[in-house]
């Protein structure tokens, strides 16, 4: 059985005011692509005709928990695999799934456990960052910087006790390797660096200023000090900070500094040198903000990127790669483009507009208005690839897994689990057959996930779980579970994100 994903597209890069509608199915099993050739046209935010798609798809249990984890096991892989494209001005590199190169826990109980617990303060962060005292100043644009398309290698930090996401990149002249956390929600570029007078615990040498004939401090005095939200000065320095919901926080200098990606040098980048540094970043050297504000790596460097980047958020338990990239000619032709969102509270997050939500081919009756961002601030649908399940407001979230317990009452049910209270004991199956699940857009675009991005083990022996949850709050955030082995673009400057054509 195929699995689908269903959306409306246009084939080229988003140019606003212009209107057309088409369909793309994506068979995500087989990775291969039908979609017909669109004119050069923007996406449309009009009705869309109806559309048919199944109903139901198949769950593959045997296959998917022999793709689970099961014991402390490394997998060696190269720093970087390039694969350049010098008509396009741009490079790929590998995204490897944190399975593939780190499994530190001793079963797939503990290490999904921890997952949970670190997903609960992540959204507590986003949370606090939207509460008043927490939301990000909204910046201005971003500084410019000579660089061509570029990408890199991404692999998952979640094993180490961090994001669950990592990039391996270089720092400093000559580059030092490092792992970063990716965030999407997130401004700041910062490293742990030497002295280091508190730091957690990371897999490389932190980081020391002196061995990088590139590091610059940046004076008090200069626009991009001026343009952090929480800056200081001491000794004619810029000092930055940075606070998150958990009670995390990275302290130090801000300095320019170079940073590579595979091949391709990237100078001038504002970076936070961290000298006192806490919280759920472990294994990772710090992180690498990819926020829609203009202190994040995007903003940055938007004048020759545009804002853009695409990403595929390879599959969990699989052999296959994905990849992160950056600037114009990284953008998918066949894309299904819909608005992004701005919130004044929180000019870091992409925000979507979502409709609604579909079980078994049917739209679960759900007031719009419990996804909208309203005038204040409140509410909302973020796009987040630090936070792993998606969560709905409560009234959502019980509409819709009502809805999916209805259409799943032959599967034998079980106790809830850790924030999960809908899972099932698949124990014996080989394979189960699971309705569709969907997200409206506003707009019309439909996308309906594969069963692997909805119904996950928990443990080894068969026990699934349907990956949502409420959410604490009014808003809403669409996790990487949901986003992986999707192909998923930003186009900052013309205000779309992107998805499709392409799997991984």
């Amino acid at each position: 059985m195929s699995y689908h994903l269903i959306l409306c597209k246009t084939s080229a890069l988003p140019k606003p005011k212009l209107l057309v509608l088409l369909v793309v199915l994506l068979h995500l099993s087989t990775a291969t692509t039908t979609s017909t050739t669109a004119p050069t046209t923007a996406p449309t935010t009009s009705a869309v005709h109806a559309t048919t798609y199944p109903s139901f798809q198949h769950l593959n249990v045997k296959e998917t928990l022999a793709a689970t984890p099961k014991r402390n096991e490394n997998h060696e892989t190269s720093e970087y695999t390039d694969h350049s494209d010098g008509d396009q001005g741009k490079w790929k590199l590998n995204i490897v799934h944190r399975d593939k190169i780190f499994t530190h826990f001793p079963d797939h109980h503990h290490g999904f456990e921890a997952r949970v617990q670190r997903d609960v303060k992540r959204v507590a962060t986003l949370i606090h960052r939207l509460s008043g005292s927490g939301a990000a100043s909204s910046g201005g644009g971003g500084v410019s910087y000579a660089v061509e398309d570029f990408g890199s290698e991404v692999v998952s930090g979640m094993d180490q006790g961090s994001g669950e996401y990592f990039v391996r990149i270089g720092v400093g002249s000559p580059p030092r390797s490092q792992y970063m956390v990716i965030d999407s929600g997130s401004d700041i570029v910062w490293v742990q660096c030497q002295p280091c007078n508190q730091c957690y615990r990371q897999s490389d040498p932190v980081f020391d200023p002196n061995d990088s004939a590139s590091f610059s401090g940046v004076s008090c005095s200069s626009s991009i000090c001026e343009r952090l939200e929480n800056s200081g000065c001491h000794a004619g320095r810029c000092r930055y900070e940075v606070s998150y919901g958990d009670g995390s926080y990275t302290k130090g200098t801000l300095a320019v500094e170079t940073l590579t990606f595979g091949r391709t040098l990237v100078q001038n980048v504002a970076i936070g040198c961290g000298h006192r540094n806490r919280g759920l970043f472990v294994g990772a050297a710090g992180l690498l903000g990819l926020g829609w504000g203009s202190m994040s790596l995007v903003g940055q460097l938007s004048g020759q990127t545009g804002g853009s980047f695409t990403y595929c958020l390879v599959s969990r338990g699989t052999n296959s790669f994905g990849s992160l990239e950056f600037g114009r000619g990284a953008l998918p032709v066949g894309a299904a483009w819909i608005p992004l969102l701005r919130n004044p509270r929180a000019p870091s997050f992409y925000y979507i507009g979502l409709s609604g939500l579909g079980v078994g081919g049917l739209r679960v009756p759900i007031p719009e208005d419990l996804f909208q961002l309203t005038a204040l601030g409140d509410g909302g649908v973020v796009m987040d690839t630090g936070t792993a399940v998606s969560r709905f407001p409560t009234a959502a979230y019980v509409a819709f897994r009502d809805a999916f317990i209805v259409e799943t009452a032959s599967l034998p049910r079980i106790s809830g689990i850790s924030i999960f209270d809908t899972c099932y004991d698949l124990n014996g199956f080989v394979s189960v057959r699971v309705p569709t699940v969907s997200f409206y857009f506003s707009g019309g675009a439909i996308l309906t996930l594969p069963a692997r991005n909805f119904l996950i083990p928990v443990d080894e022996t068969g026990t699934f779980c349907f990956a949502f949850a409420p959410s604490p709050s009014g808003l809403s955030i669409i996790g990487n579970i949901q986003q992986e082995g999707i192909q998923i673009s930003f186009d900052g400057a013309n205000g779309y994100v992107g998805f499709g054509p392409n799997v991984c």
